[in-house]
């Protein structure tokens, strides 16, 4: 009892004067400055960069994708880096850093830990990305490494075009090809 008149004798010395800060309004919280452009919004997908190699966006906040001269299936040189030299077929494309994964290029080295008592622990080689300037469109019959072209058939079609020896890089056999080993190795990895 005694406590409880303690408390209520505390509580009505408590004033609520005009100096007080009980019992006023708070000021309005500060605004931040509008965007010039309003119709940008921020981006909210950063699709898995560091906070340093943070994209423009699109305003649906999607990355914006970079045009690309390979694509998968194609025959590349690499023309600079430590793998310099090398030929192969371009195996997955990120177009959201414009890089490329090379076959059996720009091997790193990947220690995976064993999981269990039955798996061992072991040392992959991994193929990393390379940056999709680095690497040229290769010609396998002649033997050169040249800029893409683009043009037009006569039957209406746009296809890429070695500069150098003017093969043509886009045609119906690589398509069906390319597709067919998606189809094998989509079996593959289902089985």
């Amino acid at each position: 009892m005694a406590a409880m008149a303690a408390l209520q004798s505390s509580m009505t010395s408590l004033s609520l004067s005009s100096n007080s800060f009980l019992g006023q309004r708070l000021p309005p919280p500060t605004l931040y400055p509008v965007l010039a452009k309003p119709s940008e919004k921020p981006c909210l997908i950063v699709a898995r960069l560091k906070r340093w190699e943070r994209k423009d966006c699109k305003p649906n906040s999607l990355p914006i994708l970079q045009k690309m001269h390979v694509k998968v299936g194609d025959t590349v040189k690499v023309i600079s880096g430590r793998d310099k030299g090398k030929i192969g077929e371009i195996t997955k494309v990120f177009k959201h850093n414009s890089s490329v994964i090379v076959n059996e290029t720009n091997l790193k080295t990947k220690h995976v830990k064993s999981r269990g008592e039955d798996e061992p622990g072991q040392i992959l080689k991994i193929e990393a990305p390379i940056h999709s300037s680095n690497v040229m469109l290769y010609s396998k019959e002649q033997n050169v490494a040249s800029r893409v072209g683009h043009k037009i058939l006569e039957d209406g079609t746009r296809v890429r075009y070695l500069i150098k020896t003017g093969e043509i890089i886009d045609n119906a056999e690589n398509w069906k090809k390319l597709k067919e080993e998606q189809k094998k190795t989509e079996v593959a990895v289902a089985s």
